[in-house]
């Protein structure tokens, strides 16, 4: 069995003017060859090869039409035409044209005197039309020898569509086979995460290699094909790689993607306006968890079975989600004056609320920021009135009405633990923590550095405060794990009595000399150590300096 495609894009009744100018006998070879080789000439270009998938361009409401000749080669002729929508719906339909029995005679042309209406109206039929934007098959068989029309329509936009027709139905498929029940199964679902499991496609049990599963997580809606989906992605502006499938070779990502490799697993997240879109390709598991998705949020999901050697893939039918809520945080009442010591784990609780009401119009909220990254998110009766990342100490002078509600959310804005000291007081209130300088960075002098000392400097203030500094001896790879996990609202009362330098008063009314010096003595040639300094206010909460690293010189 043999097919030939040719393009056609004539009006019906010129079509089929030009096929009974080539009246088809059943079965003559040397009519469906002049047939054959009459169209190749005028049409030699636009011939598509039996057994591979086409893309064809439709433009608004201008009909296209192909045409393909089944030639009989035995009693019965199978044939199937898979049409696949990559955007909006659109009608086609399959039309036969059959020379009618008893006029087939090879050479009888002079007997045949029916009139070209009659035969056009008694030799056409449609056998098959659809009008949709779901990938649809048709399968059907041919006993004669038949001319065989395919029109396709698009009413809403320009679109295109992919069609495969093949007369070989018996070595194999070009699309992989999806399994008696394709629909994707929702077996778990947090507040950040679903977990998705779907049947097996036969394809991947009989040739694993070069098929794999991958996966669209999208805010829109589900998608039926490939295509449909690399259609509306590119439609919000994206340039998507030839294919989802993506088979692992290099290509380069536009700047509106994030290309993630994990676990052998290949991730792709496209931000569009309509929110992230992701593509994952996990080979041929047929289990996914999709991590780091937002709470409260419905996510669509499609599951295609996609082969790598050419590129053809079927969908699963897909499915949707909500992500459970974010369990509201427990709420802690702020008394006046008292310092409360928040801790957030970054994995398990990402928030935390406070509550204060106030007894004064003026409001003073202060946050020590001790470890991590913090955004703290302040309203009054509901309505914002502050909100930014930490950094420090960090004081809010807020003006209301007695008896205002204030709501404080701590919100941890990386995976490894946070803290954070937070005092809420009357603006009149003696404050707890100390007046801080203009810089809490410790300078060291590179000339005044000796084998045995090292000369420190730090800045002051206009008020009269305690400062004491410590010392530690490190190592070299231990310098990013101190300077990281330092606890910045941790006071002397954590370190080691042998670690105290010295503690000294100071304080300049002048700020442009508010600067104090000390030379450390009695350390060791080439070593390095940490500083040090802890500023005291005058309720004792301490404030620690940013810490330095200085080395001793090795020779002198």
């Amino acid at each position: 069995l043999k097919m030939s495609w040719f393009w056609l894009d004539l009006p019906l009744h010129l079509l089929m003017a030009t096929c009974l100018c080539h009246s088809i006998k059943a079965p003559t070879t040397s009519s469906q060859q002049s047939l054959k080789g009459n169209l190749f000439n005028f049409y030699h270009s636009l011939i598509l090869a039996d057994g591979k998938e086409t893309t064809i361009h439709l433009l608004k409401d201008i009909p296209k039409r192909y045409y393909f000749v089944l030639e009989e080669g035995r009693a019965l002729a199978p044939f199937s035409v898979t049409v696949t929508p990559c955007d909006v719906p659109i009608e086609w339909s399959i039309l036969v044209y059959k020379s009618p029995p008893g006029k087939a005679a090879p050479g009888d042309h002079d007997t045949q005197e029916v009139s070209k209406s009659h035969k056009a109206s008694s030799m056409v039929s449609t056998i098959f039309n659809y009008k949709g934007n779901s990938v649809e098959t048709y399968m059907g068989m041919s006993s004669h020898s038949a001319l065989y029309l395919l029109e396709f329509l698009s009413t809403e936009r320009d679109t295109h569509i992919t069609v495969y027709l093949t007369s070989d139905t018996t070595s194999g498929h070009l699309y992989p086979e999806l399994p008696g029940d394709p629909r994707i199964d929702v077996i778990g679902i947090g507040h950040t995460t679903v977990t998705l499991a779907w049947k097996h496609s036969p394809s991947v049990l009989q040739h694993s290699e070069g098929i794999q599963y991958c996966l669209l997580v999208n805010e829109k809606h589900n998608y039926k094909s490939l295509c449909a989906a690399e259609t509306a992605i590119r439609s919000s502006g994206m340039k998507l790689p030839p294919t989802i499938a993506l088979s692992l070779s290099p290509y380069l990502l536009e700047p509106q993607q994030v290309m993630i490799l994990s676990n052998s697993e290949l991730s792709i997240i496209n931000k569009v306006s309509s929110g992230e879109v992701r593509q994952v390709c996990m080979g041929t598991k047929n289990t996914y968890t999709v991590p780091n998705l937002s709470p409260s949020t419905q996510y669509y999901f499609d599951v295609f079975i996609v082969n790598l050697l050419t590129n053809a893939s079927a969908a699963y039918t897909g499915t949707f989600a909500r992500t459970l809520k974010e369990p509201e945080p427990k709420v802690t009442e702020l008394k006046d004056g008292k310092v409360i010591h928040v801790v957030l784990d970054g994995k398990k609780q990402k928030f935390y609320s406070l509550q204060y009401q106030a007894r004064h119009k003026k409001i003073h909220f202060t946050f020590q920021l001790c470890r991590g990254q913090i955004r703290v998110h302040i309203t009054r009766n509901g309505k914002t009135v502050a909100s930014e990342n930490l950094s420090g100490l960090r004081y809010f002078s807020l003006k209301g009405k007695l008896l205002d509600t204030y709501s404080v959310q701590l919100r941890s804005t990386e995976e490894s633990n946070s803290s954070v000291k937070v005092l809420a007081s009357p603006h009149f209130h003696k404050p707890l923590f100390p007046l801080l300088p203009e810089s809490l960075k410790i300078k060291s002098f590179s000339k005044l550095r000796t084998c045995r000392s090292v000369t420190i400097a730090w800045l002051g203030t206009q008020e009269e405060s305690k400062y004491c500094v410590y010392r530690k001896r490190i190592e070299e790879d231990q310098i990013w794990r101190e300077l990281q996990s330092a606890d910045r609202c941790s006071g002397p009362e954590s370190r080691h009595k042998s670690e105290k330098v010295l503690c000294k008063y100071f304080y300049d009314l002048n700020l442009q000399r508010a600067v104090t010096t000390e030379t450390i003595k009695g350390l060791q040639a080439g070593t390095l150590y940490l500083f040090d300094v802890y500023l005291f206010g005058p309720s004792g909460i301490p404030v620690r300096y940013h810490s330095k690293v200085v080395k001793t010189r090795k020779k002198c």
